[in-house]
């Protein structure tokens, strides 16, 4: 078994012990880890119970759980927000021609798709292909969709606060948890590996991996709706006082500086809503896997 899946199999933790750990594992030092030194502390953890904490983090913020696979830099749980926030905060931006918005989407929806598919439950087998076709899939319908709004917006000459700034934090909130449920799709048809306490695996569920989805497509719309709506709300009240109107330039400066203060808390929050180690009571689960196992409480990794 891993040695961070083994931890987050053994620390039963609350939310705040959660969120402390990620603060940690979110440190954008663990972009530019050497491949050398992620051996090094994988190494000293197969080998050794009592190697340091240092050791824990850098293995558990780099490798999949599931596989051991090296993360690529770019799709880290530490790189979501240096590469988000940017394009939440063009996403929301006033939009005159439909064209301007073309990119930020098809970047916000491709980097989130992706992110979703590497960072995703890997127990089960999947071929590259697949992956490949349902990632273009999910990418065009989720740019799509959050071009609808915007599209909307422009012909019928739309201006009122609930189609400029509502609607489209509602539909990037909802289109961010589907995204995760669309890239993810397979876990719940296929099924991912359950564990008992000590990493052995019971057999593949169905509907862990349903669990699994909802729970991180949940933790989803909690980031980026709270990342998108919150600055809207400061913009809202901002553009009625004295300054703007003397700086009207400022709106955009202090949107963007929301928007990612927003998103440095939102994003180690909505990673520790639910443990990385999902439980799921063996009651739920499918009929073979219950007759496989004396176990009440049964062990899956949610993903990110």
């Amino acid at each position: 078994m891993e040695p961070n899946v083994r931890f987050w199999i053994t620390e039963r933790q609350s939310f705040i012990q959660r969120f402390l750990q990620w603060t940690e594992l979110l440190d954008p030092t663990n972009l530019v880890i050497s491949i050398e030194k992620i051996e090094k502390s994988r190494q000293l953890l197969l080998t050794n119970e009592d190697a340091s904490r240092g050791d824990l983090e850098d293995k558990r913020s780099t490798v999949h759980p599931d596989n051991s696979k090296l993360i690529p830099s770019p799709f880290r749980p530490a790189a979501l927000l240096p590469f988000t926030a940017p394009m939440v905060f063009l996403s929301m931006l006033p939009v005159k021609k439909l064209k301007s918005m073309i990119l930020p989407q098809v970047s916000f929806y491709t980097y989130s798709t992706i992110f979703n598919l590497v960072n995703g439950n890997a127990s089960y087998d999947r071929r590259p292909h697949e992956s490949v076709l349902l990632g273009a899939g999910v990418i065009a319908s989720s740019t799509f969709f959050g071009l609808l709004p915007r599209l909307l917006q422009v012909k019928f000459s739309l201006s009122t606060v609930l189609s400029r700034n509502v609607i489209p934090v509602l539909v990037l909130a909802q289109l961010s948890g589907m995204n995760v449920v669309a890239s993810r799709s397979l876990e719940p048809m296929r099924g991912i590996e359950v564990m008992d306490k000590e990493g052995n695996v019971i057999g593949y569920s169905r509907k862990a991996g349903a669990k699994a989805i909802k729970d991180t497509a949940t933790s989803r719309v909690v980031l980026f709706g709270s990342s998108a709506f919150i600055p809207e709300v400061f913009s809202y009240f901002f553009k009625r006082t004295q300054f703007f109107l003397q700086c009207p330039w400022s709106l955009w400066t202090l949107k963007l500086s929301c928007t990612i203060l927003v998103m440095g808390l939102m994003v180690p929050v909505s990673f520790s809503v639910f443990p990385q180690i999902g439980r799921i009571q063996c009651s739920e689960l499918e009929k073979e896997i219950q007759s496989a196992t004396e176990e009440t409480e049964l062990f899956y990794n949610r993903g990110v």
